[in-house]
């Protein structure tokens, strides 16, 4: 019996060293909470409550992968579940993102498999080669639309007419 108990613990503290992040997993998780983080004054860094205000301030201007996140972890007016305890804790701590994520992973594993999409270098793209949504998310990301474009070319058009104004020319 005492072998069994020995053997249950090594699989468990070997279960439990292999839910260690891999490269690149649960990216936007890791991203948030560094970006909330370094937004956190000295007297915050170390008062859940102030953290947890902190971030739902921070989920109101997210956008996309970020605002899932909030909403999956509830820092969200709409989100279903709260589980903003799982990170202000840790976070009033000390405790590295990763760390923390790995935790809310057991909470809810589909934290972490949240991505940013990858960006489009318009400076060297060809446009006529991106598809029309492509083209769109383009113009969504900088807030703009094209009224009445249908063609392809028109949408091309929009972004060159704008790109002056998003895309800066490096000398």
């Amino acid at each position: 019996m005492y072998r069994y108990g020995l053997a249950l613990l090594f699989f468990i503290s070997w279960a439990q060293s292999t839910l260690a992040l891999r490269e690149g997993q649960c990216e936007v998780c890791v991203g948030v909470l560094n970006k909330l983080a370094s937004k956190l004054g000295a007297d915050e860094k170390s008062n859940p409550e102030l953290i947890e205000q902190r971030f739902r301030e921070l989920c109101l201007e997210t956008k996309k992968a970020e605002n899932r996140f909030c909403y999956y972890i509830g820092g969200l007016e709409e989100s279903a579940t709260k589980i903003l305890g799982e990170m202000s804790k840790p976070l009033s701590w000390s405790m590295p993102a990763d760390k923390i994520c790995e935790k809310l992973m057991k909470k809810d594993p589909q934290i972490c498999d949240l991505r940013y999409e990858k960006t489009i270098d318009l400076k060297t793209v060809d446009l006529k080669k991106l598809r029309v949504k492509d083209l769109k998310k383009i113009l969504s990301d900088w807030d703009e639309v094209c009224d009445g474009c249908i063609e392809k070319a028109e949408f091309i058009n929009r972004i060159e007419l704008l790109k002056p104004k998003y895309v800066r020319e490096e000398l």
